[in-house]
């Protein structure tokens, strides 16, 4: 769009024009002129956890929590929404993303910890975070403390609390994705990018599952996380199960009514999986973590360790993001391979 300087009289005459018209003309602080016709999407409402949430208009000064939760702004192009993203640098590769732009035109935060000091500091009127995605009670960090000093939160659907204690999930992993995504486009009025977002993921999906596996062909597959006294896991409310059945697998885990959460080794062993995928981050690399899993004496036996069938998938594959699809379709060619 050419931005011309126009004299302050023909400014004027057109706002006039305009009106008479029956076009409502409302003078912007940076200069622009904009009907009342892009207020008119103001008030929104949407469900975020099990509690309704009314935006008077988009948020300017967004801090979010972790990659896939950035990822997710970057995907629906809110870049420009964003006082800047916390995470570590150790969650795999940023750059062959189609949204890794983003992390261009974004402020790096901080690699530690998100804080209300932090968000603060940023100036922030709301953070897309998670519990264990940033909230944390015993941290003092939460979204009612947030809303003590006047800042709105924003709460990744993959995290929403149950109702049983502290466990997580209310909808399939992919679901509470394309919650998001259909949130937030109402949010910041991007709801035709959102769209086109869950379309094309979808039909990434559907390709996946129609070459996998079905019913008896299914391998089964556990997703190892971390941990060597118990291993830490996914649930049926965490990423890896949706990305495990869509991708032709049998999620040994799937009756947990959990996120992530520990399991006993004996359950493993147990359950006898065929193939064990590995979360990629943190101190503990995917190499020590596959060192680790052929060399523990009561897995040796495992179907998984014996055939040594390990995938290995970063982080931001498994937690709600828009990398999920991709991860389905990566995961399917691999069990397609195992099978053969």
């Amino acid at each position: 769009m050419l931005n011309l300087l126009r004299p302050a009289a023909l400014v004027l005459a057109a706002a006039v024009a305009l009106t008479g018209c029956g076009a409502d003309v409302t003078s912007q602080a940076d200069g622009k002129d904009r009907t009342s016709e892009d207020d008119r999407h103001y008030p929104v409402t949407v469900e975020n956890c099990g509690e309704k949430k009314t935006y008077d208009k988009a948020p300017q000064r967004v801090v979010t929590n972790d990659t896939g939760i950035t990822e997710i702004m970057f995907a629906l192009g809110l870049e420009d929404h964003m006082a800047g993203y916390v995470m570590p640098d150790d969650k795999g590769d940023m750059t062959s993303v189609p949204w890794k732009d983003g992390y261009k035109k974004t402020k790096w935060l901080s690699k530690e910890r998100i804080n209300k000091e932090l968000v603060l500091d940023a100036r922030a009127d709301l953070v897309f975070a998670g519990w264990n995605y940033g909230f944390n009670e015993g941290e003092g960090f939460t979204p009612a403390e947030l809303e003590r000093v006047g800042i709105d939160s924003y709460l990744l659907s993959e995290s929403c609390r149950n109702g049983q204690g502290k466990a997580r999930g209310v909808m399939p992993p992919l679901e509470a994705l394309y919650t998001d995504l259909r949130n937030l486009g109402e949010i910041f009025d991007v709801e035709d990018r959102a769209d086109t977002l869950i379309t094309s993921f979808r039909k990434e999906v559907a390709d996946a599952r129609a070459k996998a596996a079905e019913g008896g062909d299914r391998l089964r597959v556990f997703l190892y996380d971390d941990g060597k006294d118990k291993p830490l896991t996914s649930g049926a409310y965490a990423g890896p199960h949706d990305i495990i059945t869509k991708a032709g697998g049998d999620h040994i885990m799937k009756d947990l009514k959990d996120s992530w959460t520990t399991v006993g080794w004996e359950t493993v062993v147990d359950r006898d999986p065929e193939v064990i995928v590995i979360n990629n981050y943190g101190d503990t690399g995917a190499d020590e973590k596959r060192r680790f899993l052929k060399s523990y004496k009561p897995l040796a036996g495992v179907s998984a360790i014996r055939n040594d069938r390990i995938v290995v998938l970063d982080y931001v594959d498994l937690v709600e993001s828009p990398r999920n699809p991709a991860a389905i379709s990566s995961l399917a060619e691999d069990l397609r391979k195992f099978a053969r």
